[in-house]
């Protein structure tokens, strides 16, 4: 009966060592779960921290939107005005030619008045 006894001991030894086993990799697979879970729950809260700072950025961008149509609606409003300025630039661009050509006129007739007094017996 020692020997049965001892066979017993030794099967409870064994079944208490392999649930000893059991239970350390039921803890690492859990911890392993759980670390895990928490690196989703991280990146869920991420995810979410990108989301809301987007959506900032889109409303941004719609009020930038709207302000643009507006400057283009203004700015078609000069475009006669850039056309008018276009015609002054160019009727001021002949009107110097104009004068250019006057002024050199003046100085021929300035320098052939000052030869008459300069000389008054060749008139």
């Amino acid at each position: 009966m020692a020997a049965a006894a001892a066979k017993e001991e030794q099967k409870d030894e064994l079944a208490e060592s392999i649930n000893d086993l059991f239970g350390s990799v039921s803890a690492v697979v859990k911890s392993e779960l759980q670390g895990s879970t928490n690196h989703l729950d991280l990146l869920e809260k991420m995810n979410m921290r990108v989301a809301e700072e987007y959506k900032g950025f889109g409303d941004v961008a719609a009020g930038l939107s709207v302000f643009v149509e507006q400057l283009k609606a203004k700015s078609g409003s000069f475009d006669e005005y850039v056309k008018q300025i276009d015609v002054i630039e160019q009727q001021v661009t002949e009107f110097e030619a104009v004068v250019s050509v006057l002024d050199r006129h003046a100085s021929m007739l300035e320098s052939k008045v000052e030869s008459v007094y300069q000389n008054p017996s060749a008139s």
